[in-house]
């Protein structure tokens, strides 16, 4: 008789026969948040802290006081380590002492129960004494590192034990009595310290890159009210600007119709064109993200995209989208039209720099001219005649291609910083599994004589 093969437990809910259990290294041990190593514990968060509670859990209006000082955070306030408290609502001392439970003290943590569930922050020194509402509390204490416990919530080890408990639809939320009971690999408290160090060293590098982006881009935004309005002439141009509409420069495209349950497909077929949505325009760029496919016999030639297309968002529920714009560059061999919400504006090349274009649709005035049309209407939604009667200075085709290079070297560097900030954001990921898991250690691990006693 063959014998039954004996199980191992990955993680709660996922059971695999010893046969297709992955090998165990030496120094690790299997447990029930997965393989760690041996000198570390699994244990409930409420054996992590001596103490968990919720914020404040009434409506926190009643004590908001605009001459307040004091912050009240809520879970808008709250990203993955990080508290955005400047916008907080803010309560009187007074208010602040009467409702002290809900006090906040350096190194505590405070997580997200509404909206985003399980994102958690560190509270930091100069957020002492402030306070929150209808946020879960872990106090602070000297037996954990409160940096290190922040990134393991807000790792895959924390955020998919939230999933498996949180409830509602319009807002995901959960309840503090689950997540006491949440369970994590916990090392030494020196490792905590060094894995909390060494990834905090990485957020100073991607928040370095946040803030130089953001320079690169208010430098840009500078250069363009100068460079796009004549107020500065480049070097070797003196002749006189005139002032043209869009439609005199180009044509503006509807795009394509379709019956959403017939037309449209998640996947490529030898039928179906890539279809570009307003989700594909991000900071300026048409990107080939979450991509949909629609029938080839919906398209005309028309709509195909061309190099340095303008893609419009031209209708959108969120009034502030509309008129957002990326420039079409991509050049990978396959064909690729717009939806019925979007726009394309196509430059007449022979006679306009397409490039300069480009850089008018992110210009003040612009988004300006969009907003007068929209306003009190209660239908967000652009025609191409409204594009193509935007009116615009204009510079000789010569000083259209010198602007246009300028500023199109300030978007390259722009861009160029973006990847290295992702790319970062992606090491720090993979150093995350890794550092948190105990799979990599920062610090010597005790021997196996040292580990019994």
């Amino acid at each position: 008789m063959t014998p039954t093969p004996q199980t191992v437990t990955i993680r709660p809910g996922t059971i695999l026969s010893a046969h297709e259990a992955p090998a165990i290294p030496p120094g690790y041990k299997q447990t029930e948040v997965g393989v760690i190593p041996e000198d570390w514990e699994v244990r409930p968060l409420k054996e992590i802290s001596p103490s968990q509670s919720v914020g404040l859990v009434i409506n926190p209006s009643s004590y908001f006081d605009e001459r307040g000082t004091v912050p009240m955070l809520v879970g808008s306030n709250i990203t993955a380590n990080r508290i955005h408290w400047q916008s907080a609502q803010r309560i009187s001392d007074t208010n602040n002492m009467a409702i002290a439970a809900s006090r906040l003290a350096t190194q505590d943590l405070i997580t997200v129960r509404v909206g985003e569930p399980g994102v958690t922050a560190v509270v930091p020194p100069e957020l002492d004494g402030c306070n929150c509402a209808s946020v879960m509390i872990v106090r602070q204490h000297e037996t954990f590192d409160s940096h290190w416990l922040c990134y393991v919530m807000n790792s895959k080890i924390g955020l998919e034990q939230v999933k498996h408990v949180q409830y509602g639809t319009a807002q995901k939320q959960f309840n503090i009595s689950d997540a006491v009971n949440f369970l994590f690999p916990v090392p030494t408290l020196p490792e905590q310290k060094v894995i909390a160090e060494a990834l905090s060293d990485v957020d100073q590098l991607l928040g370095s890159l946040e803030k130089l982006i953001a320079k690169k881009r208010a430098i840009k935004q500078a250069a363009m009210q100068q460079l796009l309005t004549g107020k500065t002439r480049l070097p070797g141009f003196s002749e006189k600007w005139e002032t043209r509409r869009l439609g005199e420069l180009g044509y503006c495209l509807r795009g394509v119709s379709y019956d959403p349950m017939t037309d449209l497909w998640s996947y490529d077929t030898e039928n179906t064109v890539r279809l570009l949505r307003s989700n594909n325009v991000q900071d300026a760029t048409v990107t080939t993200t979450d991509l949909q496919f629609v029938e080839s016999s919906r398209v005309s030639e028309f709509q195909i995209m061309e190099p340095d297309d303008v893609l419009v968002c031209m209708a959108n529920g969120s009034k502030e989208l509309v008129g957002k714009a990326g420039l079409f560059r991509i050049v990978d061999g396959y064909a690729y039209t717009f939806g019925a919400f979007m726009g394309c504006f196509r430059t007449e090349r022979t006679t306009t720099e397409p490039g300069f274009i480009f850089q008018l649709f992110q210009t003040e005035r612009f988004h300006n001219f969009i907003g007068m049309i929209l306003a009190g209407s209660s239908i967000n939604n652009l025609k191409p005649s409204d594009i193509e009667s935007a009116g615009f200075r204009m510079p000789d085709r010569n000083e259209q291609a010198a602007i246009s290079a300028v500023l199109s070297d300030m978007d390259a560097e722009i861009t160029t910083l973006e990847r290295r900030r992702d790319k970062t954001r992606a090491i720090k990921q993979g150093m995350m599994q890794q550092l948190l898991t105990g799979r990599l250690r920062l610090i010597k691990p005790p021997s196996t004589t040292e580990a019994s006693k």
